[in-house]
């Protein structure tokens, strides 16, 4: 296949590695401006792959579908960062890949991450890597107390983890996650769990989103508010960082840096993701522009689109547990006025697992906050919470 010049205009293929909700709404993004979607993904049940235009079934690195997927389309994405890098380096033969593999590649490990913050000069939590039997006494002396130990690759949503309170609780962490290097994070307190949004293309040009408001329950996300509450001088400092971050990166795509504000209006990493975000759904329905849009807009070369917010909002998040006793009944919730429901196609229910959304819009972010308390509360008798001490997300 000839590689296509940019921009790559609408009525072309372009492919994606991934199947999941974040995929389904890339694919339902890249149908509105014309273009055609093929996804790999091995589940034949996947939420994008119901709504692709071709769905290869295959494992992410299986050479025949890499190579069938690099013939037919002009331009890959991916829609989650576990997935293998030299596949993306595959792929890259015949078209662009954005984000790189570089950039996946350093999102995927803790601990290069972790340095690759450090080296850009921002600003992070303590920690202590555990690469080795003999790092495990040197991060006991460091006293990062309490603290979470989580696997240097994979995990998400709170797995991989695990809760460290002291000296002794360490090496008996190390062996629940099966002795894989690992990086002991220091629980920090903070008032504020922040996320930023950020969209850079080839050339170098980029824009931000408002910053969104975190709100976790058991490590997953319940709730994110846009605009976050917070000082309009943080608000831009956390923008920069972000798009500080993208540079140094040298990213092409849509990047997620989420933050914890700590005491005296301070800012400290988390951590990043190379994709769209969970903590950025709002911006489908308030945004001229979702993260998706901009997604495909930077994977061929068409120029950004605004991201300005056209009104406040708050996300929830539906998990699998409002289905304990079978499909919710959604009429109460779709005769709402200014209420969105997203509901991504799975099958299959389970505790924990992430079924759907709802974007409540209002004229403040203290409106939308009352009325999805009061919707969450109608949902599952838990109305979305801010945990003051310990960031939930490292939970």
């Amino acid at each position: 296949m000839t590689v296509q010049p940019l921009p790559i205009l609408p009525g072309s293929w372009l492919g994606l590695l991934g199947g999941g909700q974040l995929g389904r709404m890339f694919c339902q993004a890249a149908h509105r401006l014309g273009y055609r979607v093929a996804v790999l993904e091995p589940d034949p049940q996947s939420p994008a792959g119901r709504i692709a235009d071709r769905h290869l079934i295959a494992n992410y690195d299986d050479p025949a579908a890499l190579e069938d997927l690099r013939r037919q389309c002009a331009a890959f994405t991916t829609e989650f960062e576990n997935v293998p890098h030299g596949a993306l380096d595959a792929l890259a033969l015949n078209g662009p890949v954005r984000p790189g593999a570089k950039a996946v590649a350093i999102a995927q490990n803790r601990i290069s991450e972790k340095r690759f913050l450090a080296s850009a000069g921002v600003a992070i939590a303590p920690h202590a890597f555990i690469e080795t039997p003999a790092d495990l006494s040197r991060a006991r002396a460091l006293a990062l107390y309490p603290g979470i130990l989580k696997s240097n690759c994979s995990g998400y949503d709170g797995r991989g983890q695990a809760r460290v309170d002291s000296s002794g609780d360490l090496a008996a962490a190390h062996a629940q996650l099966g002795f894989v290097p690992c990086v002991l994070e220091q629980r920090v307190a903070f008032e504020r769990e922040l996320s930023v949004i950020v969209v850079r293309t080839h050339d170098g040009a980029s824009c931000v989103y408002p910053v969104s408001e975190n709100i976790h329950r058991d490590g997953i996300l319940h709730a994110s508010i846009a605009p976050a509450r917070i000082a309009p001088a943080v608000a831009a400092e956390a923008q920069a960082i972000a798009q500080n971050i993208a540079a140094a990166l040298d990213y092409v795509g849509v990047l997620c840096v989420e933050l914890f504000l700590l005491p005296g209006a301070r800012l400290a990493v988390n951590e990043i993701a190379p994709r769209p975000h969970n903590s950025g759904h709002f911006t489908i329905d308030v945004c001229l522009t979702s993260q998706f849009e901009q997604q495909v807009r930077t994977l061929t070369g068409l120029p950004l689109g605004d991201a300005s917010l056209r009104s406040a909002a708050v996300m929830l998040n539906l998990l699998g547990d409002l289905w304990e006793q079978g499909e919710p009944d959604w009429s109460g919730l779709l005769a709402e006025p200014d209420v969105r429901l997203h509901l991504y196609g799975k099958d299959q229910p389970r505790r924990g697992r992430k079924m759907g959304h709802v974007t409540v819009v209002g004229a403040t972010a203290a409106a939308a906050l009352a009325r999805a308390t009061a919707i969450g509360t109608r949902l599952d008798g838990a109305p979305p919470r801010v945990r003051r001490g310990m960031p939930e997300s490292q939970a």
